[in-house]
């Protein structure tokens, strides 16, 4: 209960914001004068693979993992994001020129459910993200990491499912959490992602928002500094 709390204060954070041409985004002052686009995206990837290599080794100790074919935690409305953890998906988007088709695509999207998941045909939760490896960080966190609950105590941040039907397996954790099993924590992470970029992840946007911010800033960026083969990564 303490968890969806938290999830729901962040809509107190996020603030409307609207854009009607890419050239009318956010400053360019966002970027440090000696730090790319590139350079961020590579930060972000690189805090991103730092928590990948951290929940694996939960994992390995604490025997908990994602139900497979699940995707509940991904088919919800009301899932809320940073501008910063998508800026990879954005340049790989823009990399591999899907980048403005993919913003018509998003700001034609009338649902609040990420754009990302896609439904099983049978079922009604079970899904897959068509983009695992570009998911954010919020993507990436819920699940397998820490918060505090109302008491200030230290509580595993996860889904139903893994508490219901990995049931001694969670119960377990909760006991090695408390003998000092080494948990990611949820604000830690969102406290190095504001030391990348504090403008570009001091507010949570719905998800689907966060993701057309993101490519609209990629977009915008390279409107004004023209790419070199040299400035971008190899695609395949």
């Amino acid at each position: 209960m303490y968890i969806h709390i938290y999830l729901f204060s962040l809509n107190f954070v996020a603030k409307s914001f609207f854009i009607h041409s890419v050239p009318r985004y956010l400053p360019l002052h966002t970027f440090p004068l000696n730090v790319t686009l590139l350079q961020k995206v590579q930060l972000v990837e690189s805090l991103f693979g730092k928590l990948d290599h951290e929940i694996s080794q939960f994992q390995s100790k604490s025997a908990l993992y994602c139900i497979s074919g699940c995707g509940k935690c991904c088919n919800k409305p009301d899932i809320e994001a940073t501008i910063l953890e998508f800026l990879p998906l954005a340049q790989y988007y823009y990399e591999n020129e899907m980048a403005e088709k993919k913003l018509e695509d998003i700001s034609l999207e009338t649902s609040s459910i990420c754009q990302l998941f896609t439904l099983h045909i049978l079922g009604k939760h079970g899904g897959m993200c068509n983009d695992y490896p570009h998911r954010g960080l919020i993507c990436r966190l819920f699940g397998f990491s820490s918060g505090r609950d109302k008491y200030g105590e230290s509580t595993l941040i996860t889904c139903k499912s893994i508490k219901t039907e990995l049931k001694p397996q969670y119960e377990n954790t909760l006991g090695f959490m408390s003998q000092g099993l080494a948990v990611p924590s949820w604000s830690n992470y969102y406290q190095e992602l504001q030391d990348i970029d504090y403008n570009l992840s001091d507010e949570f946007y719905p998800i689907n928002h966060a993701m057309k911010l993101a490519l609209e800033y990629v977009l915008q960026y390279y409107f004004y500094n023209k790419p070199t083969d040299s400035g971008l990564r190899n695609v395949s």
